[in-house]
């Protein structure tokens, strides 16, 4: 058990978040393979979902302007054909929302105490 305090916020979509910046911008390498960029669209969906359901759990639902797109686009069952340097330009956009996304999505920790202040300890019996 600890002394400190827990926090009051948790940032749940941080960990998504940068996994998929760091997966668009490994994926700029497969760009030009047209089954290798496939691997890249599964999990950059996949975690645009699950950084929306968060920004939807927090109530922050401006996010879903950002990520909706980034699933639609990215989407590896029914394929949006992009190339050139607006779809280059595109992953960096993307990547950009996710870190943003991942910093500024706080999400209420309840385990966190009213008041601020440390629990009393319980009184021994003597």
């Amino acid at each position: 058990m600890t002394s400190y305090p827990a926090p009051e916020f948790r940032r749940t979509a941080l960990a998504p978040g940068i996994l998929a910046a760091i997966v668009l911008l490994a994926g700029l390498a497969l760009l030009d393979s047209g089954d290798g960029y496939l691997w890249i669209r599964f999990p950059v969906s996949i975690l645009g979902v699950i950084v929306g359901i968060y920004a939807w759990q927090s109530k922050q639902f401006w996010w879903l302007v950002g990520l909706v797109p980034i699933v639609v686009l990215w989407n590896p069952v029914f394929i949006i054909e992009l190339h050139g340097q607006f779809w280059v330009a595109m992953q960096f956009v993307a990547a950009l929302v996710f870190i943003a996304a991942g910093i500024l999505i706080k999400i209420r920790n309840p385990d966190a105490r009213k008041g601020g202040r440390p629990a009393a300890r319980p009184q021994r019996r003597r």
